[in-house]
């Protein structure tokens, strides 16, 4: 059977014991990714950096038969490959030592944009935070920056809301393949993104999901964008990590400053006061160290809530739960309402893009 090009690209990043950074050298040596499965085993050992282990599992894998699968969830789910050496792989990422040779995505625009922000966070995202988040971006829909998070819980998804909801273009780095959406309670978000950005990955379907693989993502979030903007983040977690990769990656690095002595401020005051990260109040500062000026005929805009008589059925049902009943618990609105859990969730997501409502702790929402 012969092999396509695509098989050997994706074939090459399932090699036991080639990473990333052997997987280019070895394409380097070689000639071709290609070039790589067919060359000699001594040929292999000569390579700097590519001992007898590497080169015997280079002859002896078969992992072609899997990038073949690969390829048929690939064509079967709308998937675009982006091989390290393509003209539309993230340029900036391109140029980080250790960036994936494959990246799969699934959505609309371009990775290569002018202006890209990554937005990290704590997952216990407070409601200063989550403020904080919505209006640094509604500050920067008017320079059309796109924002590229991890669609996680807290900061992360809300700073993917916000982007959606002023009209920019966003990105979620994932730490699975595109088989799943983690955390699930974030699919509908997941499935507006692919209309108003996409994402993004270096995992193959059904690749085995351990927390080992987030630390991985955050190097893509970090490599992709002109900076990092993190806002709130205890003393320790991911969103310091990604932090300390853009650093490495000669990225410029920005932080909410918090009240001393709040757990979820320590983390941005830390990396304030050792001189990692550039103190941030407002959208203007980034503006101004970014040399991102706003241009005088901006961009305009929606941002307006809807009116009520624009709502459908389900939405207006939903409204009258929350109107004047303070805030409400998920459950309680889908049992007031009448409506089932799912729809409930994705009727909800709809109604906080459109700046009618707003999520609370507890899993709980109320109008704005």
């Amino acid at each position: 059977m012969s092999q396509t090009d695509l098989q050997y690209k994706i074939g090459i990043t399932l090699i036991p014991g080639v990473g990333d950074v052997n997987a280019k050298k070895l394409i380097a040596y070689c000639g071709g990714v290609e070039a790589v499965f067919k060359e000699k085993q001594n040929a292999l050992i000569k390579i700097p950096g590519i001992g007898l282990s590497v080169a015997e599992s280079i002859i002896k894998s078969n992992v072609l038969s899997v990038a073949e699968q690969e390829i048929k969830f690939i064509e079967q789910n709308e998937i675009k490959t982006l091989f390290y050496l393509d003209s539309d792989y993230p340029e900036r990422l391109k140029h980080c030592t250790d960036s994936p040779v494959m990246l799969y995505y699934k959505g609309n625009c371009d990775l290569n944009t002018n202006k890209i922000l990554g937005v990290v966070g704590t997952r216990n995202a407070t409601e200063y935070g989550k403020e904080i988040c919505r209006r640094i971006i509604e500050d920067l829909a008017p320079l059309n920056v796109m924002i590229v998070s991890g669609l996680a819980f807290g900061i992360d998804v809300h700073a993917h809301k916000a982007a959606l909801h002023y009209g920019l273009n966003t990105i979620g780095v994932l730490g699975h393949g595109l088989e799943m959406i983690y955390p699930s309670l974030h699919l509908n978000v997941s499935k507006k993104m692919t209309e108003q950005g996409g994402l993004l990955t270096d995992f193959r379907s059904n690749s085995k999901f351990i927390a080992e693989n987030f630390p991985r993502r955050n190097r893509i979030v970090a490599g992709m964008v002109d900076a990092i903007l993190v806002v709130e983040a205890a003393k320790k977690g991911g969103a310091l990590i990604t932090a300390e990769i853009a650093n490495s990656y000669n990225r410029d690095v920005f932080a909410v400053p918090g009240r001393i002595g709040d757990m979820y401020s320590e983390g941005c005051n830390n990396l304030i006061k050792s001189n990692k990260a550039v103190i941030v109040t407002s959208a203007k500062d980034i503006m101004y160290i970014m040399a991102w000026q706003e241009k005088e005929n901006k961009k305009t805009v929606n941002v307006q809530k809807q009116l009520f008589i624009e709502l459908s059925e389900d939405e207006k049902k939903i409204v009258d739960v929350l109107n004047g009943a303070g805030s409400v618990t998920v459950d309680m609105i889908g049992i007031t309402a009448g409506l089932q859990v799912s729809k409930t969730a994705a009727v909800l997501l709809n109604l906080e893009l459109m700046g009618i409502i707003k999520s609370l702790p507890g899993k709980k929402y109320q109008l704005r």
